[in-house]
């Protein structure tokens, strides 16, 4: 196997190290910090999908990203009835400065809100062990699916969006947060439907990850941005997030997950 195959890690580990650091002491001082901290990402990825979606206006980025961060700190202070409507509004806001995909801006940017609060939310709620069991989850279905993808290698999951993506990486995923579930289900109250649960939020962060390279696909990029060395940006790194945190919302409204929680 080439050398190459391999040149990004060094940079990606470095870069995974401070991240893992930051995201380490904000998860677990919780409150303000936290919410801070996940405000910042979504303002900062809203700059980045607007940069996507319409390169050609440099001021409407900064604004659209300081009105999400703003948004995101304001609505966890709400009540959910009064917090949605905010967290609509930037996406809305955009539609009026956006000249270019003005539709796919705004499904993305209320994804991204919606993704922050529901993590907030989840941290606020139901405590450090199942904050911490969503960004386990998530980021060992990245990094099985980065390892097997280029040990194994194989059939590709989808060449002309994401050419880089294989089947036996994207069952590797799965593996690995099932493993996780397991793993938490021996010492919290859902039992071994967790794993089932876990290998669920693995798709969801999988079909984030791929809904984020069909974006980049559009805007003739490889990058988000170039904020974080051998990663991209932060919508190259917290895309899985994103769909993992939107489907627990929606599985929590299912399933009542996750049981026995707080």
């Amino acid at each position: 196997m080439s050398a190459g195959v391999w040149d990004d890690l060094a940079p990606r580990l470095l870069s995974a190290v401070a991240m893992i650091g930051v995201a380490a002491l904000t998860l677990w001082l919780g409150g303000l910090w936290f919410h801070f901290a996940i405000a910042a990402v979504c303002g900062v990825m809203i700059w980045e999908l607007v940069t996507l979606c319409d390169p050609g206006t440099p001021r409407t980025p900064i604004l659209l990203g300081a009105a999400g961060f703003v948004v995101a700190m304001l609505a966890i202070e709400l009540p959910p009835a009064f917090a949605l409507p905010l967290l609509l509004l930037v996406p809305l806001l955009g539609l009026t400065q956006i000249h270019e995909k003005g539709v796919t801006y705004a499904v993305y940017a209320a994804l991204i809100l919606l993704a922050g609060y529901a993590m907030m939310g989840l941290r606020d709620d139901f405590g450090l062990v199942w904050m911490l069991w969503l960004i386990v989850t998530v980021v060992v279905t990245d990094v099985a699916g980065y390892f097997a993808g280029r040990l194994i290698g194989g059939p590709k999951f989808w060449p002309r969006v994401s050419p880089k993506k294989t089947w036996s990486g994207t069952v590797a995923g799965w593996i690995g947060a099932a493993i996780v579930g397991a793993i938490f289900a021996g010492f919290t109250a859902q039992g071994a439907g967790l794993i089932g649960v876990s290998i669920a939020v693995s798709m969801a962060s999988q079909i984030g990850d791929i809904a984020e390279s069909a974006l980049k696909r559009r805007a003739g990029v490889k990058d988000s941005s170039n904020l974080l060395p051998g990663h991209g940006g932060l919508m190259d790194r917290f895309d899985g997030m994103l769909g993992a945190a939107v489907f627990i919302v929606i599985a929590g409204q299912v399933t009542g997950f996750p049981a026995g929680a707080g």
